[in-house]
């Protein structure tokens, strides 16, 4: 990995050369295995310790089919799919990717016992398979999280409604929290210049997901005016949310659960916080029924 990373900082290397870079067997990855997806068993989520189910370690470099992309990871991002994944909650990541490897001869490859999860990147391309065109080697990109194949009508004015839409690095293996990652390549997006690597490869599935659901067409279409409610306001996706409101004219109403979340929403430029804890709200019943008063 060592001669890849010296072409990156190089700055000067010719996307020829980057194409004709030697890749490595194998490259070093965040995985959780699927013969320990019962080392949890019995416990409450708060007791479950990601640091007993993560691995750093070597795993082979997946073949590159036609319209995916390897890319060197410069910068990925923790979310919280990612914390789904390493303690088995609400299910274990295995079932998704045994199903994804059913699905064709080319998605087969991420039925594997281990998982490298990451569903964010900030990096490199290093060689693309039959039929990429747009993106060449040496290029500096980031990737959204939302995998289509896009095969189905139903997915051609929103690829949310894709009947195979699924989240890279949480439904699809090799992630972006390793040196390599296998992403299609209409995944792939241009770094903004201005941005550090870390800049660059946090937003992309909160900011993605925040600008979907609030402003896109597909979305709620907000516009100026709009009382927005957000909840968890403090957090990624929150903290986008809040932020296009009050960039786009609306009025953010932010739920959070502490005085310090409060305090982020209010530096962010909030004015209307609500601290549910503070103010009891309480939205179960029980563990299983919710309270819609």
């Amino acid at each position: 990995m060592q001669h890849i990373l010296d072409a990156i900082q190089a700055g000067d290397t010719s996307s020829e050369d980057f194409a004709a870079l030697a890749l490595p067997e194998s490259y070093r990855a965040v995985t959780v295995h699927k013969d320990e997806t019962e080392m949890f068993e019995g416990l409450e989520s708060r007791d479950k310790d990601p640091r007993k189910s993560l691995h750093v370690e070597d795993v082979a470099l997946p073949e590159l089919g036609p319209g995916e992309a390897l890319v060197a990871v410069m910068a990925s991002a923790i979310n919280y799919n990612t914390v789904w994944t390493s303690i088995f909650e609400p299910m274990s990541t295995f079932g998704f990717l045994e199903r994804y490897g059913k699905s064709s001869p080319l998605a087969k490859k991420h039925d594997l016992p281990y998982h490298v999860v990451g569903s964010d990147l900030a990096g490199v391309v290093l060689k693309t398979g039959p039929g990429v065109h747009a993106w060449q080697p040496g290029r500096e990109v980031v990737a959204h999280c939302l995998s289509v194949e896009l095969e189905s009508a139903d997915g051609h004015n929103d690829t949310m409604l894709d009947p195979e839409q699924r989240i890279w690095g949480f439904e699809t293996n090799f992630g972006g929290l390793a040196e390599i990652a296998l992403v299609k390549s209409n995944q792939l997006m241009p770094k903004p210049a201005h941005l550090t690597w870390e800049e660059a490869a946090s937003p992309g599935l909160v900011n993605s997901t925040a600008y979907r659901q609030l402003v896109s067409r597909n979305g709620a279409g907000m516009k100026q005016g709009d009382n927005v409610l957000i909840w968890g306001a403090s957090g990624g996706l929150g903290g986008y949310a809040t932020q296009f409101a009050l960039n786009g004219g609306a009025t953010p109403v932010c739920v959070v659960s502490s005085d310090d979340k409060a305090e982020i929403c209010r530096k962010m430029g909030a004015e209307l916080v609500i601290n549910r804890r503070e103010e009891d709200f309480r939205f179960w019943k029980d563990e299983r029924t919710q309270d819609q008063k």
